[in-house]
């Protein structure tokens, strides 16, 4: 049940929020010459759906990404003001959460050789499968497959994406380790799921999503700092709390498709908690996460289960990409206020 409440609901479930036909918006992709001008996607059916969706899908991220035509050489003295920028806060993000959430550290004098083992291969796998996902997406978007997809029925897409999501990850757990040609092929597939619902995302700028990819990156990386240091199974009892929060932000999430948009109000307070609520709940997942992967290496170690780097990799790629759709969405509303 966590792991389907922690499915990333951003882009599959907004797709179902079609406005009503009439509104107008501008849209740019990356490229720079017009959609209509694209051999591929010529047809009126096709052009009219596609409308509707590119609507659905700004209304979602709130704001109209531009290219800069211009280059000012200010522009890299501004670039490293901004790495500098980023390498501070996470520097003192890190000593701060450490501080607030690790004053008890391990009792065993440090982590022990197999546990350390067992964690570095969960990140190993976790850092291929997210860039399995990276690659998968881009290589969908430029095929056409993100126009496709959001010109499609939403229902239809948020079954499909719903039943390909679950049905890979959980063929993959349940597939012994030792089979590994069946274990990687589902992970794979799991992926790449992924990715094909995650892929309309390409349509922001680079630059956006490079940013969003680094923040989230960091915020995972110092909670799981924490959960590596503290004081063995510290944080195990966040299991229940977190469930019941992420219930709420996936409610939340839901929101729009049943409370009218005359209540702005509510509205406005649904998105916070989908966005800032979602923050918190799946850091609070990632701190568990890390702690539970060392519970398990400490249940392998003595023979009660069996390794699987490649499940527990799963959970953490779920909260990156969690943490990650909601980094986008609160990087692109900040810019758009400062415009």
């Amino acid at each position: 049940m966590a792991f389907i409440l922690r499915r990333p609901f951003a882009i599959v479930t907004t797709l179902k929020q079609a406005p009503k036909a009439g509104q107008s918006f501008s849209f740019r992709a990356f490229h720079t010459s017009p959609l209509k001008q694209q051999s591929s996607f010529h047809t009126p059916k096709t052009a009219s759906s596609l409308s509707k969706s590119q609507t659905v899908f700004r209304a979602t991220f709130r704001r109209h990404y531009n290219q800069q035509a211009t280059y000012s050489p200010a522009s890299k003295v501004d670039a490293r003001q901004r790495l500098l920028y980023g390498a501070g806060i996470f520097g003192a993000t890190l000593v701060g959460i450490n501080f607030i959430f690790n004053r008890e550290t391990r009792e065993d004098g440090g982590m022990p050789p197999y546990e350390r083992a067992y964690l570095n291969d969960t990140f190993m796998h976790t850092g291929l499968g997210i860039g399995i996902i990276g690659v998968a997406a881009r290589a969908l978007h430029f095929n056409g497959w993100s126009y496709r997809l959001m010109a499609a029925n939403p229902w239809v897409v948020l079954g499909l994406g719903l039943v390909g999501s679950i049905g890979t990850m959980y063929g993959c757990m349940a597939t012994d380790p030792s089979n590994y040609v069946q274990k990687y092929a589902l992970w794979s597939a799991f992926n790449v799921t992924q990715a094909m619902l995650l892929s309309p995302l390409m349509f922001l700028q680079p630059a956006l999503l490079a940013r969003a990819g680094l923040y989230t990156a960091g915020m995972m990386g110092s909670i799981a700092f924490v959960g590596a240091t503290a004081k063995q199974e510290k944080y195990l009892y966040l299991g229940g709390p977190l469930l019941a929060g992420v219930a709420i932000v996936a409610l939340s999430g839901l929101a729009p498709l049943v409370i009218p948009a005359t209540a702005a109000r509510t509205l406005m307070w649904s998105e916070n908690i989908w966005l800032y609520g979602g923050l918190a709940v799946f850091g609070g997942f990632t701190l568990y996460d890390v702690q539970k992967i060392l519970h398990h290496a400490r249940l392998a170690e003595r023979g009660v289960m069996r390794k699987d780097a490649v499940n527990e990799s799963i959970r953490l790629e779920l909260d990156f990409i969690n943490i990650f759709v909601r980094m986008v969405q609160i990087l692109g509303m900040s810019g758009n206020r400062r415009k």
